[in-house]
């Protein structure tokens, strides 16, 4: 072979490994972010909130629940906001005080006298407790159903589900609830594990007790600290209205103001001009399969 054609040929091999290294650097340079907002469906205030903290603001992700009253009215609010992001909320606890939800499937393990889910999802210190999901041995053939329907009716309604999570947790409260969920992910396509991709969790906006301006420059300070990678941020938007200021638990009554303020931080014109100035990238669980 010609000696000039060699050479030629190891110069453009050099210059196709240089451009893949440059490509891969570039990906990991920028900062990312997922702002994701739990509970949508949950109530009419969540509802509004998480449409809101995504039409006006920095929010890309959202979790739905599916067996709780106001999941229809999320679903079709869902429908008309095609570019937001959606998780289906794993749910099997009902944790506030005078409003409840139970199982879409029949399923007496998981369920308390009232035919309503436990309010807590274990309870770690008494494994007697009569008030914890996890606690209660719950059948998981009941588990595994009630799963599978709730996957399926938040497919059946929404076009953009792409993952999964679990609500307070649930999906990590045990090594079978693990199993179960990764399970179910992979069966039905919505296998997105973040750590797979680094994504590192956000300092986030401190205690929910604060006032609201506190939380916004905590979070704000937080953002301005940010080096190249992958974060995420989760929090709960709602809109401090009389339906919410009735929902709340022994230590969690102040869920209206709270709520509301997380929808004001996530649509904060301070918020927004951090992000932009130092230009993160607000990004979704599905965009992650992009980066890959």
């Amino acid at each position: 072979m010609n000696r000039l054609v060699i050479i030629g040929m190891l110069i453009f091999s050099v210059f196709i490994l240089f451009c893949q290294k440059n490509d891969e650097s570039q990906k990991e340079t920028g900062i990312r972010l997922i702002v994701r907002g739990d509970d949508i469906g949950s109530s009419h205030a969540a509802n509004v909130g998480c449409i809101k903290s995504y039409q006006e603001g920095i929010m890309r992700s959202v979790e739905v629940m599916v067996p709780c009253p106001w999941f229809l009215e999320a679903a079709a609010m869902l429908h008309e906001n095609p570019g937001l992001d959606v998780g289906v909320h794993l749910t099997l606890t009902s944790e506030w005080e005078n409003y409840k939800w139970g199982p879409i499937t029949c399923a007496p393990s998981l369920v308390d006298s009232n035919g309503n889910f436990f309010p807590k999802q274990k309870d770690w210190v008494n494994e007697n407790a009569t008030d914890a999901f996890w606690n209660a041995r719950p059948d998981m053939q009941e588990v595994e159903q009630e799963l599978r329907n709730q996957i399926e009716m938040a497919m059946a309604h929404i076009p953009q589900v792409s993952h999964l999570s679990g609500h307070m947790g649930i999906s990590s409260i045990d090594p079978k609830m693990a199993e179960l969920t990764s399970l179910l992910a992979e069966e039905y396509g919505l296998q997105i594990n973040l750590d797979d991709y680094d994504v590192r969790g956000l300092r986030g906006m401190g205690s929910n007790k604060l006032p609201c301006e506190e939380r916004e420059q905590i979070l704000i300070d937080s953002l301005e600290t940010l080096k190249p990678g992958n974060y995420l941020l989760v929090e709960h938007p709602g809109i401090d209205t009389p339906e919410m200021r009735h929902i709340g638990h022994d230590g969690y009554y102040h869920v209206s103001s709270d709520r509301d303020g997380v929808t004001k931080i996530f649509t904060s014109p301070r918020v927004k001009d951090v992000i932009e100035r130092k230009n993160i990238e607000l990004i979704s669980y599905a965009d992650l399969k992009r980066l890959e």
